[in-house]
């Protein structure tokens, strides 16, 4: 199939990142989803252009691709998840943030980077909202545009922005910038969308550049190796397929870190037998088939 999968680092958080990328790579995945955090890459550190430099090699020698994510929930604030956000005090700390992300990926190759909203403070009325996340765009999407590098917006649950419509009503607010697009998290999708899921597939499609992956309970926020949920994963595989979806498809079980190689293994092989299972593959298995059989029936004749 030609999907590309990849796994999130956050998912590793117990090896170096050196360590992850052969692990990945030996597994035979094609990508990598970095979050940025003080674990793996800290976006912050003293050296950090030979730590972007010594990781593109890195990248390139184990042929693996690679795309940036924003989502530590502690990198700025000890205290507050995923603080400060682009509408509360300090957002200029998650400007910085971003742009740096932005300056990451740019040197290491990925076309995108990935980011969510967070919550809205406590009082603030949802226009105002809107207006201060709008703002806040717009400022980074103009250190986007100087290096080329787009910007993957994740619904996530009981966030702000926590569903596809919401985050199209954002890029609609953005004036349908070209470089801002859409992460769609598939259990993110089933946990807490109003619409069916592959409804949220096709509703994001047009702006998709990444998607994240993993199973997932109705209701219930908690990343689920895949089998351990609810969700059927060959019409999802079959729909990213046929809309010829070129980013990564990455695993993001964050819970997975103490046992992570075997987690990666186990999702890698899910997914290849799944890929296998969707209408076209099977098609193309079947015609491949019978052109053999052709083939082989001209030889011996």
């Amino acid at each position: 199939m030609d999907l590309r999968f990849g796994y999130g680092t956050n998912g590793f958080t117990n090896h170096r990142l050196s360590d992850v990328l052969a692990v990945l790579s030996d597994l035979g995945y094609d990508g990598v989803a970095l979050t940025l955090d003080h674990g793996h890459l800290d976006p912050y550190a003293d050296d950090l252009p030979r730590q972007v430099d010594k990781l593109a090699g890195e990248l390139a020698w184990h042929g693996l691709s690679v795309t940036v994510e924003t989502g530590a929930p502690y990198l700025l604030d000890p205290w507050g998840k995923h603080e400060p956000t682009l509408m509360s005090q300090g957002a200029q700390r998650r400007v910085d943030l971003l742009r740096r992300a932005i300056w990451i990926a740019a040197d290491l190759g990925s076309p995108t980077v990935h980011l969510c909203s967070g919550a809205a403070p406590k009082g603030l009325p949802e226009e105002d909202a809107w207006k201060r996340l709008t703002a806040g765009m717009e400022t980074v999407l103009q250190t986007a545009e100087a290096n080329g590098v787009a910007l993957a917006f994740e619904p996530e649950p009981y966030m702000f922005v926590d569903t596809v419509e919401r985050c199209l009503e954002l890029g609609e607010r953005l004036g349908g910038h070209e470089l801002f697009g859409i992460t769609l998290d598939v259990g993110h999708a089933h946990c807490v969308e109003e619409i069916p899921l592959l409804e949220c597939v096709r509703l994001a499609a047009p702006h998709l550049l990444n998607v994240q992956i993993e199973d997932m309970v109705r209701g219930v926020h908690r990343h689920l190796e895949f089998g351990d949920g609810e969700i059927d994963f060959v019409p999802v595989l079959a729909a990213l397929g046929e809309l010829g979806h070129q980013g990564l498809v990455s695993v993001e079980i964050q819970g997975g870190s103490l046992d992570a190689p075997e987690v990666a293994r186990r999702s890698i092989e899910f997914l290849r037998r799944t890929a296998a299972r969707t209408p076209k593959v099977q098609k193309e298995q079947r015609e491949q088939k019978a052109q053999e059989a052709v083939q082989e029936a001209q030889a011996t004749q």
